[in-house]
């Protein structure tokens, strides 16, 4: 039987069945390497949580085998838990690409974290460990510096892919085709392939493709264009520049997260021309037609500088009649309302609008469709594959395209967030699962906000809040006062007098028989007053407001 000490472990943390919070772990015996810790952003449905996060628990328990954290970019789905990682688990040292290093560095800043052991790593690095030995491959993405992880174990070679597309024309590196295919000559026992447009026929389209469309449509335009896109999205915005310098126009930028990529950019040299970049001031002596305003809130985000703009209470920009917007990038699952309601705005105010699905090449994925899939898969020729990095229709149809290319189905583990598979002498199999799950971050306070509260704030944000105010005697067990009752979004207290007198009649009975029956409790007061009197008004109202009492005791004896 397989000695236990012989097997290789990868667990997913984070990025199973759903479009962030990646997180993946490979243990042997007493080593652990953690690849990514990123965030995934909320639903509607998770009514005030700014972060969804991964369940640290295993890490935790495990920290003490942590070795390193590798990052393979830097976007926030990637790089964006790792605060909430440092506060939690003891990391010995992040390795990161240049970019991410930069954006993790300012992460770390912004949270007040003085954590010194970030190392930047390129396509040359080795990393060598007692039992794995890791190099990286160069990839294309949306942003610079992304990079696939090879891990060396002693049961084999994993292959982990990060996110990437193969783009023979792109604005920066290419992807290391050879590098893919002589470690896919040495035999790859695992292959953690990144899944996100598994459902999408062909092969995406190229960056440069984009920047031919956006050089079209600045070059016939005669008065400002506005550009939004996203912040991370580094080569986008490298040749919005360069389109800008081709046509003589000077970028004003707006939006925290753009000038934070922009200063990256420009410090790591991907944009040379600091002067392009002017402020408010300096604008109004330009024509309109040398002026390129570019700025966050592609996605419709309220407090994101498009919206303000739209929205007419930005300080700086108003809009103008002959401005052309331009959406940049592609709606994520869940924003479209919010997008459509910011250009409707725009129409409204008189302006021109071109979106994606007007002009299907302003804007093109980072992530490979499905003949890329195929081609990394017939580049590494893994003997076992594990779909990572999308939602469970995602997985399930790259699994169908690794059986396409031959793969044995039985060779193919569909896993969620928990699952652990094992690399033995044999073969690969599921292991036993470890606690995985959601941890939901609300401002700065970090899985304070659970189920039961995400529960609340939807009934409150559907039925409203009722409270009940009772002054009480407990020594006398006498109701002092008459009950005051009053409510937040759920009926106009002054429009509504006779429910009101109904709901405080309602209660005072509920005080008066719970005092009748003897002892007295405050906490079962309370209790006793939401059972009575939830029922009560799901009857006079049909709804069901979230109850509140607030019981205010005079303690006197006379």
């Amino acid at each position: 039987m397989q000695n236990n000490k012989d097997v290789t472990s990868v667990v997913a943390l984070g990025g199973l069945g759903e479009v962030g919070k990646n997180m993946y772990v490979v243990r042997h015996q007493d080593e652990i390497i953690v690849i990514d810790a990123g965030v995934m952003f909320p639903e509607d449905d998770l009514m005030g949580v700014d972060y969804v996060i991964q369940d640290f628990s295993y890490l935790k328990e495990n920290q003490d085998k942590i070795k390193a954290l590798i990052i393979t970019h830097g976007h926030e789905d990637h790089i964006g838990g790792i605060s909430f990682l440092l506060q939690n688990v003891s990391i010995p040292i992040i390795y990161a690409p240049r970019i991410a290093t930069s954006l993790i560095r300012n992460k770390l800043e912004d949270n007040h974290l003085n954590y010194q052991n970030l190392q930047a790593y390129d396509k040359d690095t080795h990393l060598k460990f007692k039992y794995f030995e890791i190099e990286f491959v160069t990839t294309t993405h949306s942003i610079p510096d992304s990079f696939a992880v090879v891990i060396r174990t002693p049961q084999g070679i994993i292959f982990e892919t990060g996110d990437f597309k193969f783009d023979l024309t792109p604005i920066g590196p290419i992807a290391d085709f050879h590098k893919i295919a002589r470690i896919g000559d040495e035999g790859v026992k695992l292959l953690l392939s990144d899944s996100t447009n598994a459902l999408s026929e062909g092969f995406s389209k190229s960056e440069s493709c984009v920047d031919e469309t956006l050089n079209d449509i600045v070059s016939k335009h005669y008065g400002r264009v506005i550009i939004a896109t996203f912040a991370s999205n580094i080569y986008r915005i490298k040749h919005i520049v360069e389109t800008c310098r081709k046509y003589n126009r000077q970028i004003m930028v707006f939006g925290r997260s753009m000038k934070t990529s922009i200063e990256i950019a420009l410090e790591n040299g991907l944009i040379q021309d600091r002067s392009i970049f002017i402020d408010a001031n300096k604008a109004k002596s330009l024509k309109r037609n040398e002026i390129c305003i570019l700025c966050t809130g592609s996605q419709g985000e309220p407090l994101a500088a498009l919206s303000r703009i739209a929205n007419g209470t930005d300080k700086q920009i108003s809009l103008l009649n002959d401005d052309l917007v331009i959406f940049s990038s592609k709606p994520i699952p869940g924003n479209a309302a919010s997008i459509n309601k910011v250009i409707n705005k725009l129409y409204l105010k008189g302006v021109k609008v071109f979106t994606n699905e007007e002009f299907s090449d302003i804007h093109t994925s980072g992530h490979g469709k499905q003949e890329e899939l195929k081609l990394m898969m017939r580049l590494v020729k893994p003997e076992y594959f594990m779909p990572m990095h999308g939602e469970y229709r995602m997985l399930t149809a790259h699994k169908e395209l690794a059986v396409d290319c031959g793969m044995p189905s039985d060779h193919v583990f569909i896993c969620t967030n928990g699952d652990v598979i094992e690399l033995t002498n044999d073969g690969v199999r599921r292991g036993e699962r470890v606690t995985a799950g959601d941890v939901y971050v609300d401002g700065s306070r970090i899985g304070d906000v659970g189920s039961s509260i995400i529960k609340e704030r939807k009934v409150m944000s559907h039925d409203g809040i009722l409270m009940a105010i009772v002054n009480i005697n407990p020594l006398k067990k006498q109701l002092l006062l008459k009950p005051n009752v009053t409510t937040r979004g759920f009926i106009m207290v002054n429009e509504n007098a006779d429910l009101i007198d109904k709901i405080e009649k309602k209660v005072t009975s509920i005080v008066r028989e719970s005092f009748a029956k003897g002892n007295y409790s405050y906490t079962d007061l309370k209790g006793q007053i939401i059972l009575d009197l939830s029922p009560y008004i799901s009857a006079l109202t049909g709804r069901h407001p979230m109850i509140l009492p607030v019981i205010m005791e005079v303690r006197q004896s006379d």
